[in-house]
């Protein structure tokens, strides 16, 4: 449907994860898990990884579609850092909204990734018309 709203997903996000997503990705900056590294550099803390926040909105989008072939274009504009204590995490909650199709039958899928109040990406999808 048009308009519609998708239902929120909620990801914790912990140092653990973190640390985790370094090894996968090779992106060891320290700025992902010292605190003493990501003030040093301006942060107010540790920061999570941009594109692990990319991930996890993706994820959200393909569980929604029910099809990860559905996604054809995907770009993330990054507004924030995920601010992420080393006391409990963060909890990053994806919501969207799905557009009208195109001439072609396409949509437009519209994901926030939000930490609390602050946005920290926001996505725009495309997904083919048998997806949704």
């Amino acid at each position: 449907m048009p308009g519609q709203q998708l239902p929120a997903r909620e990801f914790k996000v912990t140092r653990q994860d973190l640390v985790r997503y370094a090894g996968a990705s090779g992106d060891f900056n320290p700025i992902h898990f010292s605190d003493h590294a990501a003030t040093r550099a301006g942060l107010p803390g540790v920061i999570g990884h941009g594109m692990l926040t990319m991930a996890l909105t993706a994820r959200a989008v393909t569980e929604w579609i029910g099809d990860l072939a559905g996604v054809l274009d995907h770009e993330t504009q990054f507004m924030l850092p995920l601010l992420v204590p080393d006391d409990g995490g963060a909890t990053l909650t994806v919501t969207a909204t799905i557009s009208d199709p195109d001439d072609a039958g396409h949509r437009q899928l519209v994901a926030e990734a939000t930490a609390g109040a602050t946005v920290v990406a926001v996505s725009r999808f495309t997904i083919r018309p048998a997806a949704r």
